[in-house]
């Protein structure tokens, strides 16, 4: 079951963009955003408001990547770093298993593999220009 609605920040002037307009798509992204809004050492994020061209390996055409999270931190050593996070369950982070005979499931999980790997290296070029880091969180880092 999908879980979408809108999320109302309790620090409105944390978020960068339309506070109003932020939109969450799983319960792991409303845990992450709860997240950022509410602790001290976020300092500023925001949901969605980057883009970041990238190439499909799928259709070899370009494409618009919007990676869930940006996050700027103050890290316990008191350094500010600024990251790019996006939210995936731990399963889309790696190749599926090839079953003996290729099922259409099969095929959309190897695309959807593919696709993801080329927005995320994308994103990792696009932090690099940016001295951020780009960070894929999954059920394990949000303790789900």
């Amino acid at each position: 079951m999908a879980y979408k609605g809108k999320y109302y920040p309790t620090f409105p002037h944390k978020y960068k963009g339309d506070p109003t307009n932020i939109t969450f798509r799983s319960l792991w992204e409303r845990k992450f955003m709860v997240y950022c809004d509410k602790n001290a050492n976020v300092l500023e994020w925001a949901s969605e408001e980057i883009v970041i061209p990238y190439i499909s390996p799928v259709d070899n055409r370009q494409h618009r990547y919007f990676p869930d999270f940006y996050m700027k931190l103050k890290e316990s050593n008191g350094i500010v770093k600024k990251y790019i996070v996006e939210i995936k369950p731990l399963k889309q982070c790696s190749p599926p298993q090839k079953p003996k005979r290729q099922t259409k499931g099969y095929l959309r999980e190897a695309f959807e593999y593919a696709k993801n790997q080329s927005k995320w290296k994308r994103a990792r070029e696009y932090c690099a220009d940016r001295q951020w880091e780009f960070k894929v969180v999954t059920e394990k880092e949000l303790g789900v």
